[in-house]
């Protein structure tokens, strides 16, 4: 029987222990954290959003970058096989807007307990709070250095994630290991995650917004580099959400200073030619509605009550000047 290292303990690593040990294999998975899948308890906002819903063809056509390189993976292991996974195993999900799938309880704890399940069931060996520090490749086996001991396996399988989320456990370590036995790797850029605004948009952390687009440019040619309609949400720093973290993706290929983002927060008063005349109509309407309203609080029927003083003082108009003295 071969004997397997798995090398982290996120979705990856769980998956990749669930296989081996079903074909066959003896395995051991190494976590360095207290607790396996430190990573989905936090995603979806704590819900988990397990897959999308979608066939291989629609999943591979929104990879942002070499998509061809996940083309048999994804033939091979679809979203359905994940849900049906899951819920083989006792998991019930739903499916929401979007096609995202998430866990029916809406806890993403469920999920790392289902997983958790099938290691055990697979009789697969568990190791917490134990670190890898070195990997070594020898001709028949591999030597892992732990902080006490030295282990020798068959294989190793590397899942321990990239650089996204320290705190989780995602510190470069799997780049390290990858160098040291003779692979060549390049610089990792950020993609994912939040983006940073020189804009102050501080006063409205934590603010969600739904049905918004948020479009990128690149600001020395003028060509549109992407477009993202869904869900956004403020941070302290600048924005996050769905459509932002798409956006990361795709804007981390230029030099930040080329790149400007334009956000629509009403892209349903756009007409067939892409201009805005129902959002003059819509304004000129709210206007003669709040007509004897200071302008600050004439936009409460368009905006969240936080964005409607922020896109006030934007517009330079002052904001207690009277509606009906706008022109």
């Amino acid at each position: 029987m071969s004997k397997v290292a798995i090398v982290g303990g996120g979705p990856a690593g769980i998956m990749a222990a669930i296989f081996a040990s079903q074909n066959g294999a003896e395995v051991t998975l190494f976590e360095k954290n207290e607790k396996l899948g430190k990573k989905i308890y936090i995603t979806g906002k704590g819900r988990c959003n397990v897959t999308n819903d979608c066939d291989p063809k629609e999943f591979l056509s929104n990879v942002v970058t070499n998509a061809s390189f996940l083309y048999s993976a994804s033939y091979k292991w679809t979203s359905r096989d994940t849900m049906d996974l899951l819920e083989q195993n006792g998991l019930k999900l739903k499916v929401e807007r979007g096609n995202r799938v998430f866990p029916e309880s809406d806890k993403a704890s469920d999920v790392t307990k289902t997983l958790e399940k099938l290691l055990h069931r697979n009789g697969v060996k568990i190791c917490l709070n134990s670190e890898i520090l070195r990997v070594e490749c020898l001709e028949n086996s591999v030597k892992l250095y732990t902080i006490t001991d030295i282990v020798v396996f068959d294989k190793v399988i590397i899942a321990t994630g990239g650089l996204s989320y320290p705190t989780t456990g995602s510190t470069g370590d799997g780049f390290r290991f990858a160098k040291s036995i003779g692979h060549n790797v390049v610089d990792a850029k950020a993609a994912l995650c939040e983006i940073p605004l020189h804009q102050d948009v501080s006063s409205l952390e934590g603010l969600s917004l739904k049905n918004v687009v948020l479009s990128a440019k690149n600001n020395k040619t003028g060509k549109e580099l992407c477009s993202f309609f869904g869900e956004m949400l403020f941070t302290k720093n600048g924005i996050s959400g769905p459509i932002a973290l798409s956006t990361s993706s795709v804007i981390n290929k230029y030099p930040l200073d080329q790149v400007a983002l334009y956000l629509d927060l009403k892209p349903g008063l756009k007409n067939e030619h892409g201009q805005q005349p129902n959002l003059d109509e819509r304004l000129l309407k709210d206007f003669k509605e709040f007509t004897n309203k200071e302008f600050k609080n004439s936009l409460v029927k368009l905006f969240p009550d936080r964005l409607c003083q922020y896109v006030a003082a934007q517009s330079k108009i002052p904001l207690d000047k009277q509606v009906n003295r706008v022109s």
